[in-house]
């Protein structure tokens, strides 16, 4: 009784692990084609997601903007990381989260001025 009993929990880890690692492959494939869709910024958009492990669709909700300017980045992040102090009575992991949005989203920024410089400097090239 007991073997049985052990084969049908080693079986269901195995359907459980093959379940899991498809889900993975196809989260990769849909990732790759979103930001293929996307083009070159997109893939940078998508690198910076990954490394920063937060969406830029996270960051702005979490900084609360509509935007991407950096005047309202900044003004947005002093008020959320003084409000979540721990001196204050804040929370330390919303604090983390807070900082984090803000890297996340000043690469974002930096990768358009990034894409934006490039198309200015492909646009120059075909003029001459």
């Amino acid at each position: 009784m007991a073997r049985y009993l052990a084969q049908i929990v080693v079986m269901g880890a195995q359907v459980v692990g093959r379940a899991f690692a498809r889900a993975l492959r196809q989260e990769f494939a849909a990732s790759q084609a979103a930001a293929q869709a996307r083009g070159r910024s997109g893939q940078q958009s998508a690198a910076a997601s990954s490394i920063s492990g937060m969406s830029l669709q996270e960051a702005q909700q979490i900084l609360n903007l509509s935007t991407l300017t950096p005047e309202e980045i900044e003004k947005n992040y002093e008020h959320l990381f003084k409000v979540n102090d721990k001196a204050v009575g804040g929370s330390l992991y919303l604090q983390s989260k807070v900082v984090r949005a803000k890297e996340r989203l000043e690469e974002e920024l930096s990768i358009q001025a990034q894409d934006k410089q490039q198309s200015q400097q492909k646009q120059q090239n075909t003029e001459t």
